[in-house]
């Protein structure tokens, strides 16, 4: 009896149980600035909404574990090229250009495309009408190229919002849009600034989830679930939720957003604001903007010292790397470092691949002011160091930088702050960081003026005090003077 107990004991330790599968992680790709489809709630500040609903739903049938990729429009199918997501759940239309490069999903959205006008602007009544004149849309988008056929010239824009202030204000004449999240905006703001003038005079589009063709056998689980769950009325349930009607087929009936989702007073959306704008300033633009001012002053002296070196090869490259960061613009440079550096291998982490942008784009600038205030100190100085038996470096780290500091102290302060303010980009490479986060709140608030402003002294507070920081530096500096 006691041998079989021992036996059966060390059959369980030495034989393993049978391996779980592990759930696939699966990197979704979505505005959270596109309500109601992709959006924060406003009470739990929770990426909320239709389309996120839907997806979740298709992850719990096929097994995959989700993690939320969030990025303006314009930034998401790069973001799918160069393998950082892999898949868009955010009301993609199904067209033949998308059909040839992505692989499309079964559709699980109907709707149709409308005009949007100025209230009462008459000259605008259909498709034909938009000849000449300007609409607002996200330039990549399916509506974008409506609005192009048509013969207008379309100004790009992040989301539904921002185009809806652009046509209020007068900035363009229309917005072509899918008519869903136009009832939406309309009934969630109560504006009566804009009016849908009609149809966009195409045929119902569909929407569908867009993934590379290559991951074929992700397609296949997400088309599965798809019928599985308008077979088992899960996406009639979260259609009704949502429209109180079923989007999710096509004549499905029609939307009724005449509840909206409520609007909030400015100060309710500022104070629901205030504190993740604080978490996004503290966990990614002070870090960002310290880290890569950091790096960059670094390679900036490096590149001074050979900028000024009797080597011409070596001051032929630094003159090159100077020309070059300083003739591009540093929105491109993100966009080199995170989406096409990844074609060749060079795969960063969002913020690894901002702090090397910003890094280079610092070097870049502050190269010229370190070399030049190196070379404000009398040669003398290197002279005399010299015949006290300082070699080079010696005579840089102990005699000529430390005059050269003070010199380039006031000019390095204007890059830092520059620097802060720049990482306000960080969200082309999907960093939330403090302007993100005001972006978010005014995609579901339209409160664009108190929350951009409440941004604004957010970065207004930190470049107070760090031009408190350059006078006391300045002021220490002073014992280097040579009377």
């Amino acid at each position: 009896m006691i041998r079989g107990a021992v036996l059966l004991l060390l059959l369980l330790i030495v034989v393993p149980a049978p391996a779980t599968a592990q759930q696939p992680v699966v990197r979704v790709g979505t505005e959270g600035t596109y309500p109601p489809f992709s959006f924060h709630d406003p009470q739990t500040a929770e990426l909320t909404g239709y389309d996120i609903e839907v997806v979740k739903a298709i992850a719990a049938k096929a097994g995959w574990r989700l993690e939320f990729v969030e990025t303006q429009w314009d930034a998401i199918f790069p973001a799918l090229d160069a393998s950082r997501i892999d898949l868009v759940a955010n009301q993609v239309s199904r067209n033949e250009e998308r059909a040839a490069k992505y692989g499309l999903s079964t559709p699980y959205t109907h709707s149709r495309g409308v005009i949007v006008r100025r209230t009462g602007d008459t000259r605008i009544n259909s498709i034909a009408d938009l000849r000449g004149r300007t609409t607002a849309q996200s330039s990549t988008s399916n509506w974008a190229k409506v609005a192009r056929d048509a013969g207008a010239t379309v100004e790009a824009v992040e989301g539904f919002a921002q185009a809806a202030a652009l046509l209020a204000q007068g900035r363009v004449d229309a917005i072509v849009n899918d008519n869903i999240a136009v009832l939406d905006y309309l009934a969630t703001t109560g504006s009566k600034d804009v009016e849908i003038a009609g149809d966009a005079g195409q045929a119902g589009s569909v929407q569908v989830l867009a993934l590379r063709k290559t991951d074929a056998s992700l397609l296949s689980q997400a088309n599965q679930a798809i019928d599985a769950l308008r077979a088992d009325g899960t996406l009639r349930t979260i259609s009704q939720k949502y429209f109180k009607a079923d989007v999710s087929v096509e004549d499905g009936g029609t939307a009724d957003l005449s509840q909206g989702r409520g609007r909030r007073s400015t100060w309710d959306v500022l104070r629901s604001t205030a504190w993740p704008m604080f978490v996004g300033l503290v966990k990614v633009t002070i870090p960002l903007t310290a880290l890569s001012f950091t790096i960059g002053l670094i390679l900036a002296l490096l590149v001074a010292l050979a900028r000024i070196s009797p080597y011409r090869v070596l001051s032929g490259l630094a003159r090159a790397f100077i020309s070059i960061i300083r003739g591009t613009p540093l929105l491109l440079q993100l966009f080199i470092v995170f989406y096409g550096l990844p074609q060749i291998g060079l795969k960063f982490p969002p913020f690894t691949a901002a702090v090397v942008a910003f890094s280079l784009n610092v070097a870049g600038y502050a190269a010229e002011v370190v070399r030049s205030a190196i070379l404000s100190v009398p040669r003398g100085q290197f002279e005399a160091a010299a015949t006290i038996g300082f070699g080079y470096a010696q005579s840089l780290r102990r005699i000529v930088l430390p005059q050269a500091a003070r010199t380039a102290v006031p000019p390095l302060s204007n890059t830092l702050l520059s620097l802060l303010k720049d990482t306000s980009l960080g969200s082309v490479v999907l960093l939330t960081e403090l302007f993100r986060e005001s972006q978010l709140a005014a995609a579901e608030s339209n409160e664009f003026l108190a929350l951009y402003s409440f941004a604004g002294l957010y970065y207004w507070l930190i470049c107070v005090a760090l031009s408190a920081g350059q006078k006391r530096l300045e002021t220490r500096l002073n014992r280097y003077v040579i009377a």
